[in-house]
């Protein structure tokens, strides 16, 4: 080994013992009964990341159900909330004080109802939209300037029908697959912008 890959191989230990550098959270609400619903795209997405990436998400810690481990080169926390979704900024603010996170490295993956199924949108940062979960992470983290993937779940059938029913309703089988491939895609553009190619994420991925 060579002095220059010797000094690599310190540099890449030092990222593995260190502390995290980005927080990745899930959006969605605990519980069997939330399971597979619109509304947990988000849960459903880290999910699919951290089994890509062999991160086990069993720890309790910051009131979520979550895991570190390297994505590439660099150390994450990996979150799923268990705050339900109106208080999430609770726990991804005190993991991202505890391990003095700034929001620029905080990525967020959530449902979007403006978005037809399975399509992802990447954003560098933004108001809530509407989502009661970035909404409270934009009051707790005191920012919007977190990048976020967003996942469509399509819109509610007609304007009449209660946008809680829908959120909270589980996804038909006939989407399951196409839902599955969107779930791919958030952890492959995930990959790309921990790695600091959110613009190259943007282009493959957010059209």
């Amino acid at each position: 080994m060579g002095i220059f890959d010797l000094f690599k191989q310190i540099e890449s230990d030092k990222h593995r013992m260190g502390k995290p550098e980005w927080l990745i959270v899930g959006l969605g609400n605990p519980g069997l009964e939330y399971a597979e619903t619109r509304h947990n795209a988000g849960f459903l997405a880290i999910s699919e990341l951290a089994k890509r990436n062999h991160i086990a998400m069993t720890a309790m810690k910051f009131r979520s159900d979550c895991g570190d481990g390297m994505l590439g080169e660099t150390r994450c926390f990996f979150m799923k909330p268990a705050t339900y979704m109106n208080n999430s900024g609770e726990a991804v603010a005190a993991a991202a004080d505890f391990y003095k996170i700034p929001p620029e490295r905080v990525l967020v993956l959530y449902d979007d109802i403006s978005l037809p199924p399975g399509k992802i949108r990447i954003r560098r940062k933004g108001s809530a939209g509407g989502h009661n979960g970035i909404k409270s992470m934009i009051a707790l983290l005191g920012s919007e300037t977190f990048p976020r993937i967003k996942i469509g779940v399509g819109e509610k059938p007609h304007k009449d029908y209660n946008l809680a029913d829908w959120v909270l309703g589980k996804f038909p089988e006939a989407e399951m697959e196409q839902m599955q491939q969107a779930f791919e895609q958030v952890a492959e553009a995930a990959e790309l912008i921990v790695a600091g190619k959110i613009e190259e994420a943007m282009s493959k991925y957010s059209h």
